[in-house]
């Protein structure tokens, strides 16, 4: 059971005015920030905390040949289980609504030894409900036996590789479910947690026997009405709605200001910020991490040893973003992007094409731009080359894998370091037990603790703000 901590700090239905800080102001922190202004009103003065010179983390956008685009998360889920997402729900409560669009309705491909194949529909992250429909693509095994009880125990977590190699074999994993995973998390299917990267398959595990009808479960258990978008985007660019989170939270922003410390105190707690030769402190009734593994775990030493082993266990990967802008005559195969399957010989593992994908970007003279992503787990030594290098490597990936030539206007380059976690097996568990030996008013939010994707991390930040506003204004009974 997660302890009161300070709650006693402001008994319930005090009106005293404290100070609530968030630490990290990417979209889990502003979100967090904006739920805590919802729920507090003028009775919290709320403090982000952000050891960049900018906000919204994972979230930039930047020029490329006079066109704004997107150099981190460029979308996000629009439904989840039947309702608008916590995504969808925070634009349209900052106003950003309006400014919402949609990608076209135009397929994406898997390359597969030297041919681009359609990803089958009815699929969960590359594992498919109904194996017939792979068409060539993977031969699935015939595997997936009812053996009389769930493929899993209550609670038990496996990595997504050993699960569906069991049921459906090896081409299923290398040909589709591996390049997913690959792009989504830059990982490797035989060492990420089903419980952490599907949670919803992985429910559907516990109660069916066959993958088929645990996949079929969990489709059906988030339907989609026919026809309705699936994700979204801000025309202008993603750092619209950093812009408007921070902006309506009102909340007190300290840019270029990393922690140092976090301390219990007797009303709350002390953060030591900057540097060490000009420490500032600040205090707290109550904070909410919503930082990467590492950051989070060394503040959280001093709090809770074992809280803090269990969140510095994450590892992340590196990846490279990589942007051309092509000239305005240049055709794309009229497909959203595609995926690279691992054995191909190539260094870009996902091709976004964002002038087909995303039809506001379509526009007469408007140059044509293409997104490709390099760097899996455990191959980071590709990313130690030279911004120049990097760019030369993908385009010359991408004209093996078009079969054309590429005559790129401009090119830009973004790095995103140690960007997205890969969660082990026991992630989930190794959550749940960090965050049960925590005071009350101390919050765990982010990717790092609750998935990524842009939806999941806006539901993460305002979850972490909903718990310590909660401590702070029941009393301790």
């Amino acid at each position: 059971m997660r302890g009161v901590g300070a709650a006693s700090a402001k008994p319930a239905g005090s009106n005293r005015h404290v100070r609530i800080v968030v630490v990290g102001g990417g979209i889990a922190g502003l979100a967090a920030a904006l739920r805590l202004r919802e729920r507090a009103g003028d009775a919290a003065e709320i403090v982000v905390v952000e050891q960049a010179d900018r906000l919204g983390g994972k979230l930039r956008t930047a020029e490329i040949a006079g066109e704004r685009v997107e150099t981190g998360a460029e979308m996000f889920l629009v439904r989840e289980q039947g309702a608008d997402s916590a995504a969808q729900a925070l634009a349209n409560r900052v106003g950003l609504g309006a400014a919402l669009v949609h990608p076209a309705a135009v397929p994406a491909d898997v390359l597969v030894g030297g041919s681009m194949r359609p990803i089958p529909p009815g699929t969960l992250l590359g594992v498919p409900s109904d194996p017939s429909t792979l068409d060539g693509l993977a031969a699935a095994a015939d595997l997936d036996q009812d053996g009389g009880g769930p493929l899993l125990e209550p609670g038990e977590d496996v990595a997504v590789g050993a699960l569906v190699r069991a049921r459906f074999g090896d081409e299923v994993v290398d040909r589709l479910v591996e390049p997913m995973l690959g792009g989504v998390y830059a990982g490797r299917a035989d060492s990420l947690s089903l419980a952490a990267t599907m949670p919803g398959l992985h429910a559907a595990a516990q109660r069916h026997a066959t993958l088929t009808a645990a996949v079929r479960a969990a489709l059906g258990a988030s339907p989609r009405p026919s026809g309705a978008p699936v994700f979204a985007t801000v025309a202008g660019g993603m750092s619209r709605l950093t812009e408007a989170v921070a902006a309506a939270s009102g909340a007190s922003v300290r840019l270029g200001a990393p922690v140092r410390e976090l301390a219990r105190t007797a009303d709350g707690w002390r953060l030591v910020l900057g540097s060490t030769r000009d420490p500032r402190r600040l205090d707290a009734a109550a904070v909410v991490l919503a930082l990467p593994a590492t950051p989070a775990a060394r503040l959280l030493s001093g709090v809770d040893t074992a809280a803090a082993a269990d969140i510095g266990a994450l590892d992340y990967a590196s990846v490279v973003l990589v942007t051309l802008a092509l000239p305005p005559e240049t055709v794309l195969p009229e497909r959203s992007g595609f995926l690279v399957a691992g054995g191909q010989g190539y260094a870009v593992k996902a091709v976004t094409f964002f002038t087909v994908k995303w039809p506001h970007l379509r526009r007469d003279g408007a140059p044509v731009l293409i997104r490709a992503s390099l760097g899996r787990y455990g191959e980071e030594q590709i990313l130690q080359r030279s911004d120049e290098g990097l760019a030369a490597l993908a385009r010359a990936d991408l004209e093996a894998m078009l079969g054309t030539t590429l005559a790129p206007v401009d090119v830009l380059v973004t790095r995103w370091g140690g960007a997205l976690p890969q969660y082990g097996v026991g992630h989930v568990e190794r959550v749940a037990r960090a965050r049960g030996g925590l005071p009350a008013t101390l919050a765990l939010a982010g990717a790092a603790v609750d998935g990524v994707g842009i939806a999941a991390c806006v539901r993460s930040g305002e979850a972490a703000a909903d718990w310590v506003w909660a401590a702070l204004t029941q009393s301790p009974a």
